[in-house]
């Protein structure tokens, strides 16, 4: 029986940390294409556009380590080794 917690654990926290990077990957290639496409169109704004697009590409940076650590904290307290 515990082993079988343990084990839906690991997969719990492989599928999370896999979809969480997922995510973020499309999430911030969405975000540069459409950064590029708008420098494309209106190259004179170029310094705004960047500017605009740090904060949520930091934001999404964030949210993909914030997961990783939450993948790794399922996996290190549902181990009864390591507890």
């Amino acid at each position: 029986m515990t082993g079988d917690i343990v084990a839906f654990a690991y997969l719990g926290a492989a599928l999370g940390a896999g979809l969480a990077a997922i995510g973020a990957g499309v999430g911030i290639g969405r975000l540069a294409a459409g950064a590029a496409e708008a420098v494309g169109r209106q190259p004179s704004a170029a310094a705004q556009i960047s500017g605009a697009v740090m904060l949520p590409l930091f934001l999404l940076e964030g949210v993909a380590i914030i997961a990783e650590v939450v993948a790794l904290l399922v996996v290190l307290l549902k181990n009864p080794a390591v507890v």
